[in-house]
C-alpha cells in the first residue's frame, strides 16, 4: 500500500527550477522525519535533503545545499512535503524519492515512496 505519493517531476533546462511534492496520511507522518533522496544509473541512492519532525530543523547534502530547500504543509488529514529544486545542473538528473522514518531519514528510511524522475537539459 503506498504511502507516500511523489508528484513534480519532470525536463526543465539547466538553470531552471522545478519542485516536487510528496503527500503522506497525517497519521503517522505529521510526526516523522521527511526528506528526499535520489538515485542515477549504476549508483546508490544518495541523500538530498530533510526536514525534522518537529518541522525546526533542514538539512542537505553538500551537492545540493543553498539551491534546494525542503519544507512541510501539515494539513487535516495528510501532510505534503516539498523539494523547491533552483539553478538545476544536469547533474541533478535523477529519480527522486521521497522518505519518511519516525527517526532520521539519513540512512535507511523505512519508507518510501516511487519515486519521480527529474531530467536536466544542458
Amino acid at each position: 500500500q503506498e504511502q507516500l505519493v511523489e508528484s513534480g517531476g519532470g525536463l526543465v533546462q539547466a538553470g531552471g527550477s522545478l519542485r516536487l511534492s510528496c503527500t503522506a496520511p497525517g497519521q503517522p507522518f505529521s510526526t516523522y522525519s521527511m526528506g528526499w533522496h535520489r538515485q542515477t544509473p549504476g549508483k546508490e541512492r544518495e541523500f538530498v535533503g530533510s526536514i525534522s519532525w518537529t518541522g525546526g530543523s533542514t538539512y542537505y547534502s553538500d551537492a545540493v545545499k543553498g539551491r534546494f530547500t525542503v519544507t512541510r504543509d501539515i494539513g487535516k488529514y495528510t501532510v505534503t512535503v516539498y523539494l523547491q529544486m533552483n539553478s538545476l545542473k544536469p547533474d541533478d538528473t535523477a529519480v527522486y524519492y521521497c522518505a519518511a522514518d519516525s527517526q532520521s531519514v539519513l540512512q535507511l528510511p523505512a519508507y518510501w515512496g516511487q519515486g519521480t524522475r527529474v531530467i536536466v537539459s544542458s
